[in-house]
């Protein structure tokens, strides 16, 4: 297998309970009730776009649409605003898992700010069908902070997968 340009060093596989509980983390961090505004970045959808790339056969469109829900619900917005968001956020990242890993982490972040963006319209525009109040310009900021908050989230999630896993002097991997 040919490597790709970005990456120096294989990765082991991924660990479902790491996953689970950055999820559940991600999660936990959006229902904290900090006054909502509408810049704020939307962590889960960072995560859930994150492992959509890197994991697509363990978190798919179904994970992101059960955590949408929630979301829904928890913010007693219309049931079904943001897991649609969601499930198109993580169709979106899924497209993308084959491309998206061969690039550097800032050209990553511009690949995956449309993403965020169709999100937020998405979502927006469900809000506003139903005679939602209009959220404010500020809303435009909300992708911008979330592509920025991709590099360090890459650097983060990957980190339990850079290391050997039998630490040994003699062996480079």
């Amino acid at each position: 297998m040919i490597m790709p340009r970005g990456s120096g060093q294989l990765l082991l596989p991924a660990n479902p309970v790491f996953i689970a509980f950055t999820l559940l983390l991600a999660l936990a961090a959006d229902l904290v009730p900090l006054g909502r505004t509408a810049l704020m970045p939307d962590l889960l959808s960072v995560v859930l776009v994150f492992w959509g790339v890197h994991q697509p056969r363990r978190v798919g469109v179904g994970w992101a649409f059960a955590f949408g829900l929630l979301i829904d619900v928890h913010h007693g917005s219309l049931l079904g605003q943001h897991a649609l968001a969601y499930s198109i956020l993580s169709f979106g990242a899924v497209s993308l898992h084959r491309r998206l890993p061969s690039f550097g982490l800032l050209t990553q972040a511009l690949q995956v700010l449309p993403l965020f963006a169709i999100a937020h319209a998405v979502s927006l525009a469900v809000r506003m069908l139903v005679g939602g109040m209009w959220p404010g310009w500020t809303l435009m900021l909300a992708p911008l902070f979330e592509a920025m908050l991709w590099p360090l989230a890459t650097v983060l999630l990957l980190a339990p997968q850079r290391r050997a896993p039998d630490r040994d002097a003699n062996r480079p991997l």
